[in-house]
């Protein structure tokens, strides 16, 4: 398994905030910045991207690596930068299935919100990718103590699950289609 990479957050050239929280958290103005610009963040308030920046971190990832795991522990949620991810399922003779490929903007790993906490599939970097890391345990933990903030990550996270399972059933759609044999 390649690790991840993590990283200073860089300069961007962001969107202005209107609202800045206080930084006496020890939570970077760019880690903030780039969060509060994401697509998947838009409508929260500055308070509830100051709790998400506390939670994150930016990495890295080089082609091939595994970003974790189908089955492995969901306490992790990502926002893809660069680059691209590959999501995939095992059969269990090792086959590989290909369920969906995700790059910028969007979201990876929603399974930390729902329990049992397990990932439902495998995801590995295609190439080169950047992304925000959220410790999902502290994400549980944050939408517990703020309702409002919970909902709206559950509206999220709903929609992303929706699409995920719409990539799944085209995908097995494909698979059933190509291995039904022809009437006569």
């Amino acid at each position: 398994m390649i690790p991840a990479v993590v990283v200073a957050p860089q300069a961007t050239q962001v969107a202005p905030v209107s609202e800045v929280p206080d930084w006496s958290g020890a939570v970077s103005p760019l880690l903030y910045a780039l969060i509060a610009n994401q697509p998947f963040f838009k409508g929260l308030n500055p308070q509830q991207l100051q709790l998400l920046a506390v939670s994150a971190l930016e990495v890295k990832f080089e082609t091939g690596a595994v970003i974790f795991e189908e089955g492995s522990p969901a306490n992790r949620f990502f926002l893809i930068l660069t680059g691209g991810v590959e999501l995939s399922s095992e059969k269990e003779d090792r086959n590989v299935i290909p369920i969906q490929t995700l790059g910028p903007g969007d979201d990876l790993g929603w399974s930390w919100l729902f329990p049992p906490y397990f990932m439902h599939f495998s995801a590995r970097a295609l190439e080169p990718t950047t992304a925000i890391f959220f410790y999902g345990t502290r994400l549980r933990e944050q939408c517990e103590q703020d309702h409002e903030l919970g909902y709206q990550i559950m509206k999220r996270i709903a929609e992303v699950a929706t699409q995920s399972l719409r990539a799944t059933q085209r995908r097995l759609m494909r698979y059933i289609d190509k291995n039904t044999p022809e009437k006569s």
